[in-house]
């Protein structure tokens, strides 16, 4: 049977182009995002400033001992004596410090990274001029800037305007600033503590056994010791936290394509394998048993699987590397994020499309093979296969499956239900492709009488041959199903997800005005400032960050990797927000529902209702602040939250120690009754350099355009998995078509225009379409009723209609298109091919076989109607 196959891949070129096509898309869309889980593993940052030291010592930003290993939010400092410790370490031969902190040029509002000199030994900077920073008030900058040594130049600093003397120039990459060591440590804001330190091994030292000493020197600290490209981690510790978002955002875009492909391959397959009926009822009645049938077809599909994985092969990586570049371009990781993939994701995702493309010739050879001997030739002309219990038990259960993540979409938390959703999707998409059958019977049946009425002829032929034809129409309908299905749910998923977000911002935002920086960030006096001036009624400060509530477990000495075991616990994590006590009420929505927010002064915390349960008034809480520092803090109130949106309160001198830049970023401001908001806006944005004022219809701006940041990955996955699935659709309507070549010859041979026969193919598009959106609303209205009850309090997800109207119009124009050109072609034919000369095994048929009424069901019909009229 295989000898077989192989020689009649060439007479049903059609349908294995369509299924080549699906499997070969579908396979490097899962082998780049193999490629992407891959490169989220290993979180690879190539060093750039510390390329020179071949090992760095930097802050471990991992949370050891918790279930889930967490990462915190800010950069895990370092204590700037470990630096001396460490030159004493065997094989050493010298170390630097760096510590990082933001730079604005005034004049130009460009903004640098600036360090300490000592620094420039980790980089590949070189003095092109002058000299080192020797005193205060010193500075080197880099030679692309356009300065001149001895130059003056003003800098916003830790918030404030300072005036400093290039004293040299340096050339190498990027932008940097550098200031001698001991100022730099007073610029960063955190004295006594570094970034990172890179160390310089002595000439021949093996440099894996230094590193051993080394993690032996820093054991029983929050500190990690890098080689090689995990160096590149130092530079940017943001590659932990946001790296690490690429696992599951690569593995669920994965998933999501791979069930796709399923789906797309199997209907494919299904189509191409039914054209060939006659063919396959032909060797059933001359003996061939039905597993040398299914082995024909199983045998057919994985000689093309084969060479359509292979080839996918070569782009897969290609694929991985491209959509890396786009999440890093819209800002979803890091762009210092390196792919790094070897022969796993291509192994992997070679694996998966080979198992997907044999499940599918399996169930299509299973259909093809069970017919009788005896009813070979009747089973090729009509279909008379009733729906299969097995697929009817499947279907339900796919739709119990819906139903229970249904169930917990609409108890997850807001931000956390599209996790559920998402899966939730795929399951109902799965469970209505099932019941196809059914589904295009009662859609036939519902719309019989509106489009006959409507096309009077066409559709009275178009009725009867999706009647006739359920397995051809079940398996046109299931690509749109599964684009226009798609398309709504995750579209309005986004738009659902994006508005609660956005109420929730719009809840707590009181304030009138808010006061920025260009540097980065104000210093914390600035509030008291703000809040002396004529106009204002309330200003607070607002420091983010994200801390942890420490379990008991964790409370002793420091856990770490490899240490936490089974059974780890899973510290409660939520957003921190550092405010100022006496302008919290009037500048947020935050209200004390126990204690009061007023007492918020030193190590304090007001708790969201939801973690405050095991606490009292008064007690201490345990905490884990964002850069891994340890805090107990006294419990002065509790606050009520949305579900998901947990915020903790923190007094913001308690808790700016402890971020990254220790600075304000911006503050909150309230404006007197009576008092001229726009004029006072002026008088604070002209009181001290580099302060910046906007009003709530900016801040709510600033918001939208972030949240449209952060939809931008989203979008992207959805024009990849939607755009496979409309490829789909294209190619399974022309395969539907293909297979009505002798059809439509015979229609032409009994008088039949060609216009007529148009009209015909184009009313069984638009039943197609309605169909498949009937059934692609079903699996959207599922997921998303569920996802807005979590997310809106309400069943009726946000979004703009035109968004269902583009997908409705777009789902016709394609299949619109799809059915009308091959058919075009296909009528170019000379009508006397359909009694003699056809050139394909089953393209000629007798006109006595017509009349006799051996032809399919759909020809007689159409012959009976046209030579009625």
């Amino acid at each position: 049977m295989i000898g077989i196959a192989l020689r009649t891949l060439r007479f049903h070129r059609g349908g294995f182009v369509a299924s080549f096509v699906g499997m070969f898309l579908g396979a490097a869309i899962v082998i780049g995002c193999g490629g992407l889980l891959e490169s989220g593993i290993h979180r690879a940052a190539p060093p750039l400033r510390m390329d020179a030291a071949p090992i760095v010592v930097s802050g471990d930003q991992r949370y050891h001992g918790t279930a889930k290993d967490e990462v915190f939010a800010e950069r895990v400092p370092l204590d700037a004596g470990l630096a001396g410790e460490l030159a004493a370490v065997p094989g050493v031969a010298g170390v630097a410090a760096d510590v990082s902190f933001p730079v604005t040029l005034t004049r130009d509002g460009r903004r640098l990274t600036g360090h300490g000199w000592s620094s420039t030994r980790l980089a590949p900077y070189r003095l092109v001029e002058g000299s080192a920073p020797s005193g205060k008030g010193r500075i080197v900058l880099s030679d692309r800037l356009g300065v001149r040594v001895g130059e003056t130049v003003e800098a916003l600093v830790r918030g404030r305007a300072e005036r400093y003397r290039v004293s040299g120039l340096v050339g190498g990459a990027g932008n940097g600033a550098f200031l001698p060591d001991a100022e730099a440590g007073q610029a960063a804001g955190r004295p006594g503590e570094v970034d990172s330190i890179g160390l310089f091994t002595a000439p021949g030292a093996d440099v894996a056994k230094v590193r051993r000493d080394v993690e032996r020197a820093v054991d029983g600290r929050q500190a990690s010791v890098l080689t090689g490209d995990e160096r590149g981690l130092a530079e940017n510790p943001d590659v932990m936290s946001e790296g690490e978002d690429l696992i599951p955002l690569a593995a669920a875009f994965g998933g999501l394509s791979a069930m796709v492909t399923v789906f797309v391959v199997a209907a494919t397959l299904g189509l191409s394998i039914r054209r060939r009926r006659p063919q396959t009822a032909l060797l059933r009645a001359v003996g061939a048993t039905p597993g040398q049938i299914r082995r024909l077809i199983v045998g057919e599909t994985m000689l093309l699987a084969v060479v359509a994985t292979g080839l996918a092969c070569l782009p897969g990586p290609h694929v991985g590397r491209w959509l890396l570049a786009a999440f890093a371009e819209a800002g979803v990781v890091p762009d210092t994020l390196a792919y790094r993939a070897g022969i796993v994701p291509v192994v992997a995702g070679a694996c998966t499309a080979l198992l997907t493309a044999l499940g599918a010739a399996v169930v299509a050879a299973h259909g093809a093979a069970r017919t009788r001997p005896v009813e070979a030739l009747a089973e090729a002309s009509r279909e008379t296969r009733r729906f299969s219990r097995v697929r009817l038990a499947l279907g339900l259960a796919f739709l119990a499956g819906g139903a229970a993540l249904a169930w917990g979409t609409a108890g997850s938390d807001g931000p956390d239900a599209a996790g559920v959703a998402t899966p939730a999707a795929m399951v109902w998409t799965a469970g209505f492709a099932l019941l196809g059958p059914v589904l295009a019977a009662a859609v036939t049946a519902a719309l019989r009488r509106p489009l006959r009425a409507a096309t009077g002829c066409a559709g009275y032929l178009a009725t009867e041959n999706a009647r006739a034809g359920t397995s051809r129409l079940t398996g046109a309908i299931l690509p749109v199903m599964l684009a226009t299905g798609l398309a709504l749910a995750l579209t309005y998923m986004q738009t659902t997800q994006t508005e609660g977000a956005r109420a929730v911002f719009q809840e707590n935002l009181r304030a009138d005005l808010a006061v920025t920086s260009p540097a980065g960030g104000l210093p914390l006096d600035t509030v008291d400032w703000i809040a002396r001036r004529p106009g204002v009624a309330a200003a607070s400060a607002q420091v983010t960050s994200t801390g942890y509530i420490e379990p008991a477990e964790l409370a002793g000495p420091l856990v770490h990797k490899g240490d936490a075991g089974e059974g780890a616990p899973q510290p409660p994590a939520m957003a921190l927000l550092g405010v100022t006590a006496a302008g919290v009420t009037r500048t947020t929505a935050y209200r004390a529902t126990g204690g009061s927010l007023d007492a918020l002064a030193g190590a304090s915390v007001a708790l969201p209702e939801r973690f405050a349960a095991p606490y009292r008034i008064g007690d201490t809480v345990p905490m884990r602040l964002g850069d891994g520092s340890r805090a107990a803090l006294r419990l002065v109130a509790t606050v009520r939250t949305r579900p998901g949106y947990e915020t903790a309160l923190l007094p913001a001198a308690t808790l700016l120690p402890h971020t990254g830049g220790g600075l304000v970023p911006q503050i909150m401001v309230s404006v007197r009754p009576g008092a001229d908001r726009d004029r006072l806006a002026r008088t604070l944005a002209q009181g001290r350099p580099g302060l910046r004022v906007v009003d709530r219809a900016a801040l709510s701006a600033l918001r939208a355009e972030q949240d449209r940041t952060q939809a931008w990955m989203s979008w992207l996955v959805l024009a990849v998995v939607v755009g496979y699935a409309a490829i789909a659709l294209v190619n399974a309507q022309i395969l539907a078509v293909g297979e009505r070549r002798r059809q439509f010859r015979l229609l032409r041979l009994v008088g039949a225009a060609r216009r007529q026969v148009l009209r015909m193919m184009a009313v069984e598009a638009v039943l197609v379409t309605a169909a498949g959106l009937a059934a692609g609303a079903l699996v959207a209205a599922a997921t998303l009723i569920p996802l807005s009850l979590s997310v809106l309090d309400a069943p009726v997800p946000h979004g703009s209609p035109w968004i269902l109207a583009t997908v409705i119009a777009a789902a016709l124009a394609l299949t619109l298109a799809a059915t009308l050109l091959p058919t075009l072609s296909l009528l170019r034919a000379r009508p006397g091919g359909a009694v003699a000369g056809g050139r394909g095994p089953h393209q000629a048929v007798r006109v006595e076989d017509v009349l006799a009424r051996r032809a399919p069901v759909e020809l007689g019909v159409a012959l009976r109607r046209l030579l009625e009229r």
